[in-house]
């Protein structure tokens, strides 16, 4: 899939193609009308050197020829200012080889005057072409192409009484001046102000858009206490912005059904606890119920002392099981405060390094060399903590190790209880933290679901870790540095 990206540097590049080629073929059709320029003054010169011949043909009519003098050029000055009176910025003359200039006019000249002196600085270029004509007997031209505009000076040879006369023209095609000079550069301008104004406004579009997801994705990676999709703000492109309000509405529906979703699932526990708890008050009763009707039928003192010890016990059982439950079922809310972590993970493994050192059993904690501080409530805490151990201890065969571990990842504080005990049986690794799940005959089953609701109380989790050995609980809590 491509990228808005790529698609406006596609855009922005095919613009540039374009304005290369537009401005391409406005140079070349300001040199194509340029050349068309340069062609028809050479046409407007060679009529022109035309016409100046039929008129001194007129003019030698019935003249046997005389002397070159004054007289004679005088007279034909009106020759060519006649031949040449209809074509505008046409000079030219008569040329003689041995005499030079016998006549010259510029009839169309804009000056404040007529013009009667031959022009100095193409002197050189008319004398050249009118030599070349009266050479070759045939008509001549040369062209000399200037920055502004182009020289075109011709020549024809003429018959008549006086020997090697030669009729010239001459004239400026302007090619870099005038109205198409004036257009192709306001096209040109006008282009590069396009392509300019273009690019610019792509390259903003393309740095504001970016801006813009990154601001998207930067808040859809920020962390979050729960599941739910972080509120995303509003952008200020009004696509984006859509786009914006559609994650905004699914996240507020994904909230709504995660909560209808919990309630659910907490009616199910409820289901599921109630069953469990029937299950286990009944079998202690039943047993109360037996040893009282046995101590009743029997008159033997000692057995009836037996049967009260035997009830008492499962009284004291049935008192730790709804101790439990009411711990997981009415948790207070935390009451948090600035904890030390090191000093707290010493104290708390030090209360059962005796049961652990009956047990032959090595406990000890990891914890990073800057012990950070954190927020949470240390008694909550420190209980979910001894029950992890004391359910690591009760796993672990002896000569074993069970290390509590505290660490900080992407802004989380991670606590881990390890053992090198057998690990989760299987078959209850799914519903290990629901309430009644125990693979020990003399285990609630509440444990790690006490657990499980402390670390929620605190906006965490409490999980089951990777470990290659043993069994490895570990407490997600949000690291609150105070």
């Amino acid at each position: 899939m491509r990228s808005l990206r790529s698609r406006l540097s596609a855009l922005w590049l095919m613009l540039a193609v374009s304005g290369a080629a537009t401005g391409y073929l406005l140079v070349e059709s300001f040199q194509q009308s340029a050349e068309a320029r340069a062609a028809r003054a050479q046409d407007l010169v060679i009529r022109g050197c035309r016409d100046i011949a039929e008129r001194y043909q007129f003019f030698v009519s019935g003249w046997r020829g005389g002397p070159v003098d004054d007289r004679l050029k005088q007279e034909l000055v009106p020759v060519v200012r006649t031949a040449l009176a209809g074509a505008p910025g046409v000079e030219g003359g008569i040329w003689q080889a041995g005499s030079g200039s016998l006549a010259y006019a510029y009839p169309s000249y804009q000056g404040t005057g007529p013009k009667t002196d031959l022009p100095a600085a193409e002197l050189g270029v008319i004398q050249q072409v009118n030599g070349e004509a009266q050479r070759s007997m045939r008509q001549a031209t040369t062209t000399t192409a200037g920055r502004s505009q182009t020289l075109i000076v011709h020549a024809c040879p003429m018959r008549g009484p006086l020997q090697d006369v030669t009729a010239w023209t001459m004239t400026r095609a302007i090619t870099a001046e005038g109205p198409a000079y004036t257009h192709l550069l306001a096209g040109l301008i006008m282009l590069a102000l396009t392509l300019l104004g273009s690019a610019v406004f792509l390259a903003w579009i393309l740095v504001s858009w970016s801006r813009r997801i990154a601001m998207i994705e930067t808040a859809l990676s920020a962390p979050t206490d729960n599941a739910d999709l972080p509120h995303l703000p509003h952008t200020g492109a009004r696509e984006l912005d859509r786009l914006v309000d559609a994650v905004n509405d699914a996240g507020s529906r994904l909230s709504a059904e995660r909560t209808r979703a919990a309630a659910a699932e907490r009616l199910a526990a409820v289901g599921r606890l109630s069953a469990n708890l029937a299950h286990e008050i009944r079998n202690p009763i039943a047993a109360m119920r037996l040893k009282a009707e046995n101590a009743l039928a029997s008159s033997d003192p000692a057995r009836k002392s037996g049967a009260l010890e035997a009830i008492l016990k499962q009284v004291a059982r049935l008192d730790a099981l709804l101790r439990d439950l009411l711990a997981m079922t009415q948790a207070s809310q935390p009451k948090a405060r600035s904890i030390q972590l090191e000093s707290f993970l010493q104290s708390t493994i030090e209360a059962h390094r005796e049961l652990a050192a009956r047990h032959g059993i090595a406990l000890r904690t990891i914890v990073p060399s800057s012990a950070p501080t954190s927020c949470f409530d240390p008694l909550q805490m420190q209980r979910a903590l001894d029950n992890l151990i004391l359910n690591a201890i009760q796993n672990t065969p002896e000569g074993g190790e069970i290390v509590m571990a505290c660490e900080i990842h992407g802004g989380r504080l991670l606590l881990r209880v390890t053992d090198s005990g057998p690990g989760v049986d299987i078959s209850i690794k799914d519903r290990l933290f629901e309430p009644f799940v125990s693979t020990r005959t003399d285990g609630t089953g509440l444990g790690l679901a006490i657990v499980r609701e402390i670390a929620r109380a605190h906006h965490g989790d409490a999980r089951l870790g990777q470990t290659r050995n043993g069994a490895s609980f570990e407490i997600h809590l949000p690291c609150q540095p105070s």
